[in-house]
């Protein structure tokens, strides 16, 4: 069981081959007679504040790797440098930035895929700044729940291969990549997405010169600019292992770990998108440009091939306005919105 935790902290560079033996690793784990109700136990222990009895899920799925609570540490105190100032990374590589009321941030995801969780005020905002690599999920959600400010936490357990977040208030579990707690007496209650980008340090530098970047506490307590998921993304799996660890709906053609554009229930493959350069939906105009490192092909961040940039408007009455939207891998899109439309 600790082989899941070894992807996840990053001590294992053996690529697509070893993440596959560990996905297949875990789903075995769990075909054990008692392991589940010993993981209830262990979680209860764990989280003495979570009402499990108030839920609108089946514990059973909730996948349990061998982490632990925030075993994957969340950003404790954040600390940033002036954009122009991030001298110890790539110009091309991903960073999920927002900008509130004239505050613009932006975070590294050589830094978030190594701890996944900022809490921060950005603009006089409270807001929640998430990314789970194994989904490649990333998405910034305001805190603010019921006139309730919350902080997060990692549970280090996971649902759909997506990071269960807890709040520290109630201990309620909440998916990342919808926002909604699951588990827990907040069990219903939704997080409001926020418009975010992931762009390339270098596209965050020339909309926000005055903006700041996150830099890590230590430089030396992770490999900050290494990535766990060498090859992940670029090679395609064999059929019956996608069928096996991955078993949702898809269309032929459209591999369970290609990235997707998603605007609420309706996704666009990035390929569609690359192609075409420019997408307009309704009010909604998508663009692609070359430019961004892919965290999920090389070991080094900086090598990694180019996924382009995506950005995601809505027109209005005032202009072009950002939307939120997640460039994540379609197995998710698949799972957490299995009704959606899927444009390939």
């Amino acid at each position: 069981m600790k082989l899941m935790s070894l992807l996840r902290r990053g001590q294992s560079h053996y690529g697509l081959a070893f993440t596959v033996l560990i996905i297949a690793a875990v789903s075995l784990w769990f075909a054990f007679s008692g392991a589940f109700a010993q993981g209830q136990r262990a979680w209860q222990n764990e989280f003495p504040l979570t009402d499990f009895d108030s839920r609108s899920i089946e514990l059973s799925e909730i996948d349990d790797d061998g982490n632990t609570r925030d075993s994957i540490p969340p950003v404790a105190t954040p600390i940033y440098v002036d954009a122009d100032k991030a001298t110890d990374i790539g110009p091309l590589e991903p960073v999920l930035s927002i900008g509130i009321n004239g505050d613009f941030r932006a975070y590294p995801l050589r830094i978030l895929l190594w701890h996944e969780i900022v809490n921060e005020d950005i603009g006089g905002v409270p807001v929640l700044i998430s990314y789970c690599p194994l989904c490649n999920s990333g998405v910034v959600f305001d805190r603010r729940v019921d006139g309730q400010v919350l902080d997060f936490g990692n549970t280090g357990r996971l649902r759909h291969k997506d990071m269960v977040m807890y709040d520290k208030q109630t201990e309620s579990w909440w998916q990342q990549f919808t926002g909604e707690a699951m588990i827990g007496s907040l069990t219903g209650k939704s997080m409001k997405p926020l418009a975010a980008r992931l762009e390339s340090l270098e596209k965050f530098r020339e909309r926000a010169p005055n903006g700041k970047v996150l830099v890590p506490e230590n430089d030396r307590a992770r490999p900050y600019g290494a990535s766990p998921y060498q090859g992940m993304d670029s090679r395609s799996l064999p059929r019956a292992v996608a069928r096996l660890n991955f078993p949702y709906e898809l269309p032929d053609g459209v591999r369970v770990l290609e990235r997707v554009v998603i605007v609420g229930d309706e996704a666009w493959t990035l390929a569609k998108l690359k192609a075409a350069k420019r997408i307009e939906a309704d009010k909604l105009i998508l663009t692609w440009e070359a430019g961004q490192n892919s965290i999920h092909d090389a070991q080094v961040i900086s090598q990694g091939r180019d996924v382009g940039n995506v950005i995601v408007q809505r027109k209005t009455e005032n202009g072009l306005e950002d939307v939120p939207y997640d460039v994540s891998f379609a197995f998710a899109f698949s799972a957490f919105v299995p009704d959606g439309k899927l444009n390939f």
